[in-house]
């Protein structure tokens, strides 16, 4: 009586399992990703709201400030634009490295080549997203402590930066 699985099959199953489950890990992150990111953009959104009425009874000096704020909000969503749009092409590079997988054999030269690249382009566009949310992260940072030096001037206490 044979062995049905011989050490050889169950390598290149185990492959297989690996090779497929690889994209299906990283196209969860993405998908945790753009919900980070829209959650953030939700959050710039409603602060820009908030700012641009406030800017209806405001003074000239209050209006600079304002628009100040307004400018980094406005830094801030263009870095989650980005971020989004460079997620959402890894995910589709993602899905166009499964669905390599489905359609052909990792044995031929052309489809090993356009999976490759697939994936690569994910892995690229997702680095490329994290960037820019790192970037969006800093503008954020930058305008908190711009408020809390703000609100410390107006109370009379000395800046931190």
């Amino acid at each position: 009586m044979t062995d049905l699985i011989t050490p050889g099959t169950l390598e290149s199953t185990a492959h297989v399992v690996q090779v497929a489950l690889s994209p299906v890990f990283l196209l969860s992150g993405i998908a945790t990703l753009l919900n980070v990111f829209g959650s953030r953009l939700a959050r710039v959104a409603d602060q820009a709201d908030h700012v641009s009425g406030l800017l209806a009874g405001a003074a000239d000096a209050e209006r600079i400030r304002l628009g100040r704020r307004l400018d980094r909000l406005h830094q801030r969503s263009l870095a989650l634009d980005a971020a989004v749009v460079l997620a959402a092409l890894g995910g589709v590079a993602t899905c166009g490295a499964v669905l390599t997988l489905f359609v052909g054999a990792l044995r031929d030269a052309t489809v090993a080549t356009l999976l490759f690249g697939l994936f690569g382009a994910a892995i690229l566009c997702t680095l490329c997203a994290l960037v820019a949310f790192g970037f969006e992260m800093l503008l954020a940072s930058r305008a908190v402590r711009s408020r809390i030096n703000e609100r410390r001037a107006k109370a009379g206490l000395p800046s931190d930066s």
